[in-house]
């Protein structure tokens, strides 16, 4: 019998914010795939999903996604791809063997997750296979929360925007709604902050590093931030009202 492909939100960082069906499943799992940013470096996921479950018994496997942007409708940089395609036929080696395997990913796996990026790959395959995707707490969410100021109340408009956008683009999504949460925002905040100020809207941000986490820091006034070493889990949220 084939085993069961599990892709798993294990939330922003704090493990208490592991929703208990991802700790059930990972538990379960005999076969943990986890991603890592570099080569034989850690894998934060794992670091959270191993707060709430024990490793004891558990096959780990570690793979390397490199970080470069994807762009949905164009081909992705031939290093990511294989990436993809590596875990997928992993993946697919454990699946056959009818063992299930969880990929535990970072906040919930519907917002810039890997994990459907590895979903997609293993779909080209051909090969049938079962497949459950469990939400988690994201980023967008618990930051939210950390900073205690609400997405959207009543009639107000949201957008997702990655700060990596160009000013021009970002501009435009502005223009049509009333709270923008930015998120990868750490190598970009001269510039991010720089187009706030533009448009009279820095004083209306705050930005949470290391949402959920022991070292979590709020900055209430963004500029700040400019000049410090932010680190990649970081997410801005600005209220135009």
């Amino acid at each position: 019998m084939q085993g069961t492909f599990y892709v798993v939100g294990v939330g922003p960082g704090d493990p208490q914010l592991m929703t208990l069906k991802a700790a059930a499943i990972l538990k379960k799992c005999a076969v943990w795939f986890v991603p890592s940013a570099f080569e034989n470096g850690g894998s934060m996921a794992l670091s959270i999903a191993a707060g709430a479950v024990s490793q004891e018994g558990k096959t780990i496997l570690s793979h390397r996604f490199p970080m470069k942007q994807v762009h949905r409708g164009q081909a992705p940089d031939p290093e990511v791809k294989s990436a993809w395609q590596e875990a997928a036929k992993t993946i697919m080696a454990c699946l056959k063997e009818g063992r299930d395997v969880v990929f535990p990913t970072l906040g919930d796996p519907a917002i810039y997750s890997t994990g459907f990026y590895v979903c997609e790959t293993l779909q080209e395959y051909g090969s049938p296979f079962h497949v459950e995707i469990v939400p988690g707490v994201s980023a967008i969410g618990a930051s939210s929360a950390a900073a205690a100021v609400p997405l959207c109340l009543g009639d107000e408009r949201l957008v997702v925007i990655p700060a990596t956008f160009e000013n021009e683009r970002i501009r435009e999504l502005l223009n049509l709604c009333d709270v923008a949460v930015f998120m990868k925002v750490h190598k970009v905040m001269p510039r991010l902050v720089g187009l706030l100020e533009e448009l009279g809207l820095a004083d209306k941000a705050v930005l949470v590093e290391r949402c959920s986490l022991e070292d979590q820091k709020i900055w209430s006034n963004v500029r700040e931030a400019v000049d410090q070493e932010i680190h990649y889990f970081s997410t801005m949220v600005v209220r135009k009202g």
